[in-house]
């Protein structure tokens, strides 16, 4: 699978917003988690998204850059965003997600257009785009984007906040698609892809649309990278989870980063099950990487 040649700039675009934990509030948004953990293998993790004027807008500002992330902010007269966030006895997370927040209203801008022609992977994904600011927004920005760029759909369904014309919109813009086992049964509805095990399924999407790759996580039950060449499997490893909340978005992070590294997809699909893992025994979506992981791009 070819990757682009400029290996630097990395975004994440959509969502930037405190996750409300039972143990405190902490930095948040798939868009932010992204971004951190590519920038965690050396690569240039930029956040584009909006948050209020306020003082919550502010804490996060200070927050990405004290953790070394970059970011295209945009502030506007909307409230950051906020997700009370919930954990059963297994740390899976349940979201209550705040609505009309900063991010829903980003616009495209000169600083968005220039960020986006020198961007080499983005993810974004559908809940940014329940508004039509935003949507707009992501849209010209992965049409500004080099033509070789990776553009990966992290599609995290949450809640209401999807449309069957939102998902089948970003099908079509995206090369990577990732996506869980419980999202594989709304595509395999969605889509009317028929019956069969989740690898036809899988290859069915990749039949409609021109994706480079198809990521599909399945929980305890392990995790897959279906290409037009191949398929990887990986077993998801046992740890004690203390919460899951961004570990889906640092697998996509550090599989990204991988990829611009030069790695194989069975390599990135490796590391990215390992970190995945790591994050699942910490609280909150943005800790420090251990140098063990961090090394293996090196």
């Amino acid at each position: 699978m070819e990757t682009p040649k400029d290996r630097s700039l990395v975004v994440g675009i959509g969502e930037l917003l405190w996750d409300m934990l039972p143990e405190g509030k902490t930095p948040g948004g798939a868009t932010a988690n992204f971004a951190y953990h590519v920038s965690q293998f050396g690569l240039h993790g930029v956040v584009v998204s909006a948050v209020g004027r306020d003082s919550g807008g502010d804490e996060l500002q200070t927050l990405l850059e004290s953790r070394g992330v970059d970011a295209v902010l945009q502030r506007n007269d909307y409230p950051t965003g906020s997700v009370l966030v919930e954990l059963d006895a297994k740390g899976i997370p349940q979201y209550t997600i705040r609505e009309h927040a900063a991010w829903d209203y980003i616009l495209f801008d000169e600083a968005l257009l220039k960020t986006a022609s020198e961007c080499a992977a983005v993810s974004f994904g559908s809940l940014a785009q329940r508004e039509e600011a935003s949507r707009e927004s992501i849209r010209r920005f992965l049409q500004s984007m080099p033509t070789e760029a990776l553009r990966i759909f992290d599609i995290n369904l949450r809640q209401q906040f999807y449309t069957e014309a939102v998902i089948r919109g970003s099908l079509e813009c995206c090369n990577i698609l990732k996506i869980n086992d419980e999202e594989l049964v709304v595509l395999t509805r969605m889509l009317a892809l028929g019956t069969g095990a989740e690898e036809d399924l899988c290859r069915r999407i990749m039949a409609l649309y021109p994706l480079r790759a198809l990521i599909l996580t399945c929980g305890s039950r392990g995790s897959y990278v279906f290409t037009e060449e191949e398929s990887s499997y990986r077993d998801t490893p046992r740890v004690d989870v203390v919460d899951t909340v961004g570990a889906g978005d640092s697998f996509t992070g550090s599989f990204c980063a991988a990829l611009l590294r030069g790695k194989s997809i069975p390599d990135a699909h490796a590391l990215a099950v390992d970190v995945a893992a790591y994050v699942c025994t910490q609280a909150g979506g943005m800790p420090p990487m251990p140098a063990d992981l961090t090394q293996r791009l090196q």
